[in-house]
């Protein structure tokens, strides 16, 4: 049995709205033609998804892992159509992700030196997208930072870079050159995921703040909830006027990977991994922004 789109599409409205009313008037269809396909989507798969009840609807177990499940083959399905209608219009398209502070320009200048024909997009992710919209389609690759669940990926190593401490401006050791691991030990930490995943061996109480991206772990930190770690190359692309960022040399690097799907296969992608990996020296000086705007500059000039 084949799953249908359409009624997965039906049925991650529905489980948006919790109500088939709502669902059916963001369908613009009618709510018996949305009931009907409801039910012949449970049927198909051999389950309930929804309860309902005069307290209204409510997602099944199995509803909730349908729901988990759909997203990605939704979005998978949209960036097939995507690079069909591309295809049919005689245009190439290359999606890279990159995580917050991670030049792209480098790889896609020496990338396009040898396909102009191919147009590079670039999207930023969150630490979270990483795997997941690898692995739908969304983009074709990515610049990642390690952990990510390399499940039915190619991860490919490409350098690492140094970590900062980041600091609210009042704290007693913003007016530091550099920290070390033990000065920050038992300080509230602001992070992105898991405290199992922080790159300290010290230890460090979980502020009880999720910041999903730089821009939230400045904010959180500039309100004194937490410090904070984060790859060299993002304190160079973001501030904050009450937070600062001191050298911690003996915290363990950030790695920055280039990864794709396994079951995305290609001479284009083989191409781009090996223009990052020509110019992962001058990517990983993006600590250094004028470094990296130099490289730039002289790896344009020289394609």
């Amino acid at each position: 049995m084949d799953l249908d789109l359409r009624k997965l599409r039906y049925f991650a409205a529905v489980a948006d709205q919790l109500h088939f009313g709502r669902a059916a008037d963001e369908l613009h269809i009618a709510q018996p033609v949305l009931s009907r396909q409801i039910r012949a989507l449970e049927q198909d798969l051999g389950a309930s998804l929804f309860t309902r009840d005069r307290h209204g609807v409510a997602l099944t177990d199995a509803g909730r892992q349908l729901l988990a499940e759909t997203g990605p083959l939704l979005a998978s399905a949209h960036a097939v159509r995507r690079r069909v209608s591309d295809a049919a219009r005689g245009s190439r398209r290359l999606t890279v992700g990159f995580r917050a502070g991670i030049p792209v320009i480098p790889a896609a200048r020496a990338f396009e030196a040898r396909h102009p024909d191919v147009v590079v997009d670039m999207q930023r992710i969150e630490w979270d997208d990483q795997a997941p919209m690898l692995l739908d389609g969304r983009i074709d690759v990515g610049y990642v930072r390690l952990p990510i669940d390399e499940a039915g990926l190619r991860v490919t190593p490409l350098y690492t870079e140094p970590r900062v401490a980041v600091l609210p401006t009042g704290h007693r050791l913003a007016g530091r050159t550099e920290v070390t691991e033990a000065d920050l030990a038992g300080e509230p930490l602001v992070w992105h995921a898991d405290p199992s995943t922080q790159p300290t061996r010290r230890p460090h109480p979980d502020a009880g703040y999720r910041a999903r991206g730089v821009d939230e772990t400045l904010e959180h930190v500039a309100a004194g909830r937490g410090i904070s770690f984060l790859a060299r190359s993002a304190s160079v692309f973001y501030s904050h006027p009450e937070v600062v960022y001191v050298p911690i040399p003996d915290l363990s690097p950030d790695q920055v990977c280039l990864a794709a799907a396994e079951s995305r296969t290609s001479p284009v992608l083989d191409d781009f991994l090996a223009a990052a990996q020509a110019t992962a020296e001058i990517t990983a000086e993006c600590g250094n922004y004028e470094m990296w705007r130099l490289g730039s500059d002289t790896l344009s000039k020289s394609g």
